[in-house]
């Protein structure tokens, strides 16, 4: 065997990294609900309490599957056509148990416990479950921790510490750095051109109405202090449904209330589902035709139809898992754009996600996020 004097010299290093890190373990971590969670030894049977953080993680891990015992069920049935993209580009997608069949099912847990797993993933929205509160007690006394993320409920807030938390248990500290850099930097970029609020919490945007899931149920969900909300906050804009719902979340209003309220500008969410024509059609294989034409229709709903935001044309339209998701800075910077034209005609929220895609993600998202009437309002002019 010849001699090869590069392999000898970078083997006391390769030896030093690798003690240095193994030196980092048990990893004592503090997570989204404020918990400070011991980890013995690097995770490798994870199971994921919602199938949807599988996209967060594939903008850390190039096989997250790989690191899979198990996962909810929600990506599949709310998101088939991601789904089927993951499958494809890791198929043993096909072969990981589900523990859940749906959003906001609590956490079984005689079947978590049967799949072994070395660390759980869940939402901090969980925390309002009593009975998966009670399982997260049952997995630490059997030696089987548990962390909490959020990526719903303060979603841009919350963005970087859920990464970064990640990060430590992934071992990819590297590069969820270099998402939360990207994902920081496009927020400072929003946060610095927006004038100054009048006061503390003041707010100088213009009335905008976030609705979940126009045209498929009776108006209307709306987003409140929460998820959708945090985006209104960033950018400065008033929530006209505010005095009705308080710091809810969100909550449902009326036809009447809606009427009353006249919001300047409306911003509704939408999904695709194969075979499921109902309300706006965003997300991953949707054509912008196709999402147009979905938004058109929803804008010439009773409940919609009426609205001052719609007759103007300033009706639009986001996928609604953003909220739940870490590329959240996409509805950010769509929603300024429309929200704050003269200041952001440059914003190309199309090039960031270009940027996530090349950069950060195992597989692409690819398809239509957001949406307006008018094509000049998505890009720059």
């Amino acid at each position: 065997m010849p001699f090869n004097r590069r392999s000898l010299l970078a083997a006391p290093l390769l030896l030093a990294a690798t003690a240095a890190r193994a030196e980092t373990w048990p990893r004592r971590v503090t997570d989204l609900l404020g918990r400070q969670v011991t980890l013995p030894r690097p995770p490798r049977r994870i199971l994921l309490g919602e199938g949807m953080y599988l996209l967060t993680l594939g903008l850390l891990h190039p096989d997250p599957v790989s690191l899979l015992v198990g996962t909810g069920g929600d990506l599949r049935r709310l998101d088939p056509v991601i789904d089927a993209a993951w499958r494809r580009a890791f198929p043993a997608l096909d072969r990981l148990p589900e523990v859940t069949t749906t959003v906001g099912q609590a956490l079984p847990l005689e079947r978590t416990l049967s799949l072994t797993p070395d660390l759980v993933i869940l939402g901090a929205w969980q925390e309002g479950s009593a009975e998966t509160m009670q399982a997260v007690e049952r997995l630490a006394s059997a030696g089987i921790p548990t962390i909490f993320i959020d990526l719903f409920r303060q979603p841009l807030r919350n963005t970087a510490p859920s990464l970064r938390l990640l990060g430590q248990v992934l071992e990819r500290e590297t590069q969820a750095e270099a998402f939360i850099a990207l994902h920081e930097t496009h927020l400072a970029r929003i946060r610095d051109r927006l004038p100054a609020p009048p006061a503390p919490g003041g707010r100088n945007g213009p009335p905008t109405l976030l609705t979940a899931f126009p045209g498929r149920w009776p108006c209307c969900w709306v987003a409140g202090q929460g998820g959708g909300g945090d985006v209104l906050a960033l950018l400065q804009l008033a929530n006209p449904t505010a005095q009705v719902l308080g710091e809810a979340q969100g909550g449902a209003i009326g036809l009447e209330v809606l009427m009353s309220l006249q919001p300047r500008i409306v911003v509704g969410t939408g999904m695709h589902r194969p075979s499921d024509e109902l309300g706006l059609l965003l997300g991953s294989g949707v054509s912008p035709d196709r999402a147009r034409q979905s938004l058109a229709a929803v804008a010439a709903t009773r409940e919609m139809a009426a609205l001052e935001a719609v007759k103007s044309g300033r009706v639009h339209g986001l996928w609604n898992y953003f909220a739940g998701t870490a590329i959240g800075i996409l509805a950010a910077e769509a929603m300024a754009r429309w929200t704050w034209p003269a200041l952001f005609p440059e914003l190309d929220p199309a090039a960031t996600l270009q940027e996530i895609n090349q950069r950060f993600a195992a597989v692409p998202f690819e398809g239509t996020y957001w949406i307006s009437l008018d094509p000049k309002q998505d890009g720059p002019s």
